[in-house]
């Protein structure tokens, strides 16, 4: 049978700073997120399965994006843990996500990619994402690179 890949689009709204950076980005800005996620695989077969000529029925794909991603970041602040005391900005505002790395286009796609791939069910694998953070700039994250 076919092998085919499959895309949901995402969006999420989101702040970030980029310490130690040499521009504007080392200062908090925002962004209007848009995130393109490819899995790959076969169409499922049988007669009595109800997901019978779906590789991944859309609704499961959006399921484990939206609560490892979506909901996780959306509406939030996102800066490198360490890189300075949050505790003022997070008692006045919340929402703030501390990453392990500087939260850049590429390194976010990098931490997708492993909160995805471990989710895919049986016979489906994550292909591609790509993300743009404006509507002319994206990074983009494929397997098959790494």
């Amino acid at each position: 049978m076919a092998v085919i890949r499959l895309t949901k689009e995402f969006s999420f709204e989101a702040a970030h700073a980029l310490e130690g950076y040499d521009g504007k980005c080392r200062h908090i800005h925002g962004h209007s997120y848009r995130l393109a996620v490819t899995v790959i695989g076969t169409p499922r077969k049988g007669d009595d399965d109800p997901k019978a000529g779906m590789t991944l029925d859309f609704g499961v794909l959006k399921s484990i994006v939206s609560s490892e991603i979506v909901e996780r970041l959306d509406h939030t602040l996102i800066v490198r843990r360490g890189a300075g005391d949050n505790t003022l900005l997070d008692r006045r505002f919340g929402n703030i996500v501390e990453v392990d790395y500087r939260p850049t286009c590429e390194n976010m796609l990098a931490d997708f990619a492993g909160r995805l791939a471990v989710r895919m069910p049986e016979g489906v694998r994550l292909h591609s994402m790509r993300l743009h953070e404006t509507a002319t700039s994206y990074a983009e994250w494929y397997a098959e690179d790494q």
